[in-house]
């Protein structure tokens, strides 16, 4: 009778650790980094974090506002160095906060001048502290989904010239 108990308690514990044992060599999916949205998570480059990354442009992909969150989780100021094609903008992070560019209002920034249509990629640098900075593909979207709709940069209308009506002289 003992042996039967003993046996039991060997082949509970048995199953208990085979299940429970799969969870400590998987990878635990909650602990890996991704871009939770469109945007791209900026890879580090100095003490400030950048996370979803994205830029939502007009039609012609001449212009195009800048959306992320920048976040400083140091104890002191840093700024954020950023920019594509040799201009660059910088924005101040104070210590132990955060801006999300486009909402709370924050104003998205305005990049002119980016030459790329929505459903490409914008080469950008990223660069604050002392760290070298690093280059990555942001991607280009558009306002047809509807919560971006309200970031496409308005496109400056071109003049143009009307002609007026003239009285032309009867023989």
């Amino acid at each position: 009778m003992k042996l039967r108990i003993v046996a039991s308690i060997a082949v509970g514990a048995a199953l208990t650790l085979g299940a429970a044992g799969c969870s400590m060599i998987a990878p635990q999916a909650t602990t890996i980094d991704f871009s939770a949205s469109d945007g791209v998570n900026i890879p580090p480059s100095g003490p400030l974090d950048v996370r979803n990354a994205m830029v939502i442009a007009d039609e012609s992909g001449t212009a195009g506002n800048f959306l992320a969150a920048i976040v400083n989780p140091t104890d002191e100021d840093h700024t954020l160095i950023f920019g594509f094609d040799g201009v660059t903008t910088e924005i101040e992070v104070p210590a132990r906060d955060s801006i999300s560019l486009g909402v709370d209002g924050n104003e998205p920034i305005l990049l002119d001048g980016i030459d790329t249509k929505p459903g490409a990629t914008l080469p950008m640098s990223f660069q604050s502290g002392d760290a070298e900075g690093v280059r990555i593909d942001v991607p280009v979207l558009d306002g047809k989904l509807p919560y971006y709709t309200e970031y496409v940069p308005l496109e400056t209308p071109t003049p143009s010239v009307t002609p007026t009506p003239s009285a032309t002289p009867t023989p």
